[in-house]
């Protein structure tokens, strides 16, 4: 792959860079420790009267020896290796990045509208809301409180949150705390955990008993195991970190929760955790290689991929890009479902039900396979689930 080639390339220069370093500073230490003798022997000259006369030799016998060891001799090997390896990755680069990448692009009408909210917005869930709000007044598009007003409250709960203040994080979870229950999320709870744990460390043993009775006894029923721990730590009120739960305290806990807040708050918003522009650029420039190659190979063969309905070739984006399995027959172009599941054939090639019963025109007779030159018959062919 061409990912691999030039990380390996990468990897070489990155190595005689290190030697390179590695050599370079072996010579200048070499120099200084010459030059540090040299003053040494200087200051240790006895007589004011004579010292310039003693200097003379001593300033001789350090030239003697920087000439001996011939620096520059020393670096111009492993100089002239490193410009080798930095020439050959240059061109390395140029054969596999195509810097006009427009031949990868497909004449697609898209909503203007529709884009620059989906920039805008993918501004406000980074926290860039200057950036945001200048791209909206850019764009000339209207009043974008309605993206920006639910990430300000989020961003708001996290920064609270760094400084160990939860008021908001619990303000906010108890007002979703249906929603967050029907999504089987146990949020709320690891919120008042962690706010046990503060009060217990930094307030009173009373305080913190109050705290549980109010906030911890409506989860006792379902989460018993965990309130019994956290009422255990009442007995090491203000030392907890000398008791066996001292691991309550680990600043983890803390960057967990916030991740995990972040990911339900986006639910919440019926939104992704990560940003579909994020996503969708990352997957772009996996494919990137493979479309651009294509369109190299099409067009020495003088024919227009982007008229294709199909793509000639797979465009592997890894499982990090497999969200949910959705089959669309190659044949029918028609996506499958509880009438006309996905059917594998004994060849490997999987079409649909429908397909199949049309290619087959019989239960009994054999039919070929529209991608390879097999034969089946309709009960050899078996519904797969993804």
């Amino acid at each position: 792959m061409e990912l691999d080639t030039i990380k390996d390339a990468f990897d070489r220069v990155t190595k005689k860079q290190k030697i390179s370093f590695s050599k370079t500073q072996e010579v200048i230490d070499q120099i200084t420790k010459e030059i540090e003798q040299a003053i040494m022997k200087m200051q240790t000259s006895s007589s004011d009267a004579v010292e310039c006369c003693d200097q003379v030799p001593i300033l001789a016998e350090l030239r003697t020896k920087l000439n001996e060891m011939a620096p520059m001799s020393q670096l111009e090997g492993c100089q002239k290796e490193l410009s080798i390896g930095l020439s050959k990755y240059v061109k390395l680069l140029e054969k596999y990045f195509n810097p006009d990448i427009s031949k990868a692009y497909r004449n697609v009408e898209f909503d203007n509208h529709i884009i620059n909210d989906i920039i805008a917005s993918h501004f406000y869930r980074q926290g860039l809301f200057d950036l945001g709000d200048c791209f909206i007044h850019e764009a000339q598009e209207s009043d974008a409180s309605t993206l920006k007003s639910p990430f300000q409250e989020m961003y708001g709960i996290l920064e609270a949150m760094k400084t160990t203040n939860l008021g908001p994080a619990l303000s906010w979870a108890a007002k979703n705390s249906e929603r967050l229950s029907q999504k089987g999320s146990g949020l709320e709870l690891k919120l008042h955990h962690l706010q046990f744990v503060e009060i217990l460390q930094n307030g009173t043993r009373d305080e913190a008993l109050k705290y549980a009775r109010t906030y911890l006894a409506p989860f006792a029923s379902v989460h018993k195991v965990e309130i019994q721990k956290l009422m255990a730590c009442l007995l090491w009120a203000g030392r907890l970190d000398q008791s066996p739960y001292a691991e309550f305290m680990s600043p983890t806990h803390w960057e967990k929760l916030a991740e995990e807040l972040t990911q339900q708050f986006c639910s919440l918003l019926g939104q992704s955790y990560e940003s579909p522009l994020s996503v969708v650029i990352a997957a772009g420039v996996q494919g990137l290689p493979t479309l651009l190659k294509l369109s190299t190979v099409m067009a020495a063969k003088k024919q227009e991929w982007q008229a294709m309905k199909q793509l000639p070739v797979p465009v592997d984006l890894g499982r990090e890009f497999q969200f949910h399995s959705v089959f669309v027959c190659p044949v029918l172009r028609e996506q499958g479902g509880d009438e006309n599941p996905p059917m594998l054939m004994p060849c490997g090639h999987v079409l649909s039900k429908q397909s199949i019963v049309k290619l087959s025109k019989s239960s009994t007779r054999p039919f070929k396979c529209p991608y390879c030159p097999a034969e089946a018959t309709v009960s050899q062919c078996r519904q797969i689930h993804f």
